[in-house]
């Protein structure tokens, strides 16, 4: 098994993201992640969809979500030719014994506190996945309380793969 992240094009119209996903229901096919939002041109959406599988599985849903018909583009975001952010919020149990332990690994990881309560703090910190993973990994020292992740978000580098629609 392995990911790929599919950046997709898609016309700003309701239920386009229903009829995308539907798609992935249908075949069987997971869904890692997914993100949507309006482009510059408020007549497009741009969608990023990390999905899971083998090789043929991958393929397959390129050319499937291709062929849906508010579909104007879809191509893989390659690891060494894009840029992935993800946004995590992480709710943790926070004495004030322990506050001043949690801040100075938000710091290590330019992550913000965004709410202190008397019992908890909200962190919220932006990478990639693997810098997520690592932050999360060294709070299992703590209480985490509840975690949101908003999923990849990610754009190829460069002007070679701008898609202008008309």
């Amino acid at each position: 098994m392995q990911n790929r992240v599919f950046q997709l094009l898609v016309d700003n119209n309701t239920g386009v993201l229903s009829r995308i996903s539907g798609l992935f229901s249908r075949r069987g096919y997971n869904i890692e992640s997914i993100t949507a939002g309006v482009t510059a041109d408020s007549r497009f959406t741009r969608i990023t969809i990390v999905a899971s599988g083998d090789e043929e599985v991958l393929d397959q849903i390129e050319k499937q979500v291709a062929k849906l018909v508010d579909v104007r583009d879809i191509h893989e975001l390659k690891p060494d030719k894009s840029v992935y952010r993800e946004l995590c919020l992480i709710k943790v149990k926070s004495t004030p014994e322990k506050r001043q332990g949690i801040i100075a690994v938000a710091d290590i990881f330019r992550a913000k506190i965004i709410d202190v309560n008397v019992d908890s703090l909200i962190v919220e910190l932006t990478g990639n996945q693997s810098k997520i993973e690592a932050f999360i990994s060294l709070l299992k020292d703590y209480e985490i309380l509840e975690i949101a992740r908003t999923g990849i978000a990610g754009l190829g580098r460069g002007t070679e793969d701008v898609i202008c629609l008309e």
